[in-house]
């Protein structure tokens, strides 16, 4: 893969960008101390904006390297407060493989925001990483997760029981992907 690190993406309605310092209070506020948002995911809801920030310092010092890829989503009409984060979790560079992982604040649930931030990102990461596929996983109790990615072209491959854990303990794990040549 030719990793080129986080560079900002523009879709219609949204601005795909790096996080900032700046960043923690809206981060905390929009997703990341909501329980229902983290319910399926692996990383709790964080206690205050300490946390968050914390969390903020580590990927921006992680975008000094040029396989680190976490954005910030942000809606265009609200200005530049980001609402949820779409990242690579996972990266294999024998297989050329990047696993997707995304999340986005509560207010934003099924207006296609995530939809389309992860058609660009998906794009992003064929087109400019070189990826040969495109994967993402999500736990059955989830399905929104699985209708995002089945709207971005996923196909799904399967179910592998009791092969993740999340925020509800050990789960299932429905498995999504797309290759680049089924584009």
């Amino acid at each position: 893969m030719k990793h080129c690190g986080t560079q900002t993406l523009e879709t219609e309605r949204l601005l795909l960008r790096r996080f900032e310092h700046g960043d923690a209070d809206a981060m905390f506020r929009n997703w990341a101390c909501d329980p229902e948002v983290t319910k399926y995911l692996t990383w709790p809801a964080h206690a205050d904006t300490d946390v968050s920030r914390a969390v903020l310092e580590d990927w921006v010092a992680s975008y000094a390297r040029e396989d680190f890829y976490q954005w910030a989503i942000v809606c265009k009409e609200n200005g530049d407060e980001p609402i949820g984060s779409i990242s690579a979790v996972k990266l294999d560079e024998d297989l050329s493989i990047v696993q997707v992982g995304y999340c986005i604040g509560r207010a934003w649930w099924r207006r296609g925001i995530m939809t389309e931030a992860l058609k660009a990102v998906m794009d992003f990461f064929f087109d400019r990483v070189e990826a040969n596929r495109v994967e993402a996983i999500h736990d059955p109790r989830n399905p929104h997760s699985g209708m995002v990615m089945q709207k971005c072209g996923m196909r799904y491959e399967g179910t592998l029981r009791s092969s993740a854990r999340n925020n509800q303990g050990i789960c299932d794990a429905c498995w999504y992907a797309l290759l680049k040549a089924e584009r």
